[in-house]
């Protein structure tokens, strides 16, 4: 992880769901395949009720240039199996790029699902991971940093996704690792500076799998430049069976039938006009 994340929801959904004002002057939009150095939806430990864009892809403020790291394993050069059941330490504390992060300047990466590919075969055969029961947006747990340009003088407000071992999910897909998920009651804790590291260690495990799904889609995706509500087409079956439909199922429901509803409020609204 995380291969790629999609953003669908609103600004307004998402002010809703974390309960903060979008504060960028950068305009939202929805993004099915967030790479590496696109732009994407963060709240931080520093401002709470805001929600502002980073750049997908970490770069402490002391380097050099801009490095893009996506990625920050919580168990740092520890379980190098990817043990699921790993309880040692967790090496992120002493990473000299992510350390200072970990412990001041951490924040909630605001999505409504990723897209990653068994570990080998990568996203030449892409899965996208999504809630099945609650959907709409949800956290990853990230961590950022201000980057400066050493000759133009340009911040950049960058981010990384922390990850763990694989859950069950990952597994089936048979990847090696998972995005730390973050659940209501964890995103507080999280964007806590004052948790200590045995209650912030004790967050970074697996997330719990129950309430998502996941279900094959196009190998398209693996264009960053690719995008478009298709790309997440389901092109086979769920990996657990549900009756609830896909994410791309309702959306392209709610875009065929949008045009048809406003059509019928024109037609009601002019005859009560004329009459």
């Amino acid at each position: 992880m995380c291969g790629r994340a999609t953003l669908l929801s609103s600004q307004a959904t998402l002010e809703k769901r974390f309960n903060a004002r979008f504060a960028s002057k950068i305009p939202l939009v929805e993004n099915v395949n967030i790479s590496a150095g696109d732009l994407i939806p963060v709240v931080t430990s520093s401002n709470p009720h805001h929600i502002q864009m980073f750049t997908l892809g970490f770069t402490p403020h002391w380097a050099h240039k801009q490095t893009y790291m996506l990625n920050a394993r919580a168990e740092g050069s520890n379980n190098k199996e990817n043990n699921s059941q790993y309880d040692g330490a967790l090496g992120i504390f002493q990473k000299p790029m992510f350390r200072k992060a970990i412990k001041s300047q951490r924040c909630l990466v605001l999505v409504d699902g990723f897209i990653e590919g068994p570990k080998h075969e990568k996203l030449n055969r892409p899965y996208f991971i999504y809630p099945n029961q609650n959907q709409g947006p949800f956290a990853l747990a990230g961590i950022y940093d201000i980057w400066q340009h050493p000759l133009t003088g340009q911040l950049h407000h960058t981010v990384a996704i922390v990850t763990t071992a694989a859950n069950r999910i990952t597994k089936r897909i048979e990847h090696h690792r998972a995005p730390l998920v973050l659940t209501k009651k964890q995103e507080e804790l999280w964007l806590d500076t004052d948790l200590d590291v045995k209650q912030l260690s004790s967050i970074m495990k697996p997330f719990d799998p129950k309430g998502f799904n996941a279900y094959p889609i196009s190998q398209k995706i693996k264009n960053p430049k690719s995008n478009g509500l298709d790309l997440l087409k389901p092109i086979g079956d769920k990996l657990f069976m549900d009756f609830n439909r896909s994410p791309y199922e309702k959306l392209k429901y709610k875009e065929e039938h949008s045009y048809s509803i406003r059509e019928e409020r024109l037609v009601e609204g002019d005859q009560f006009v004329l009459f």
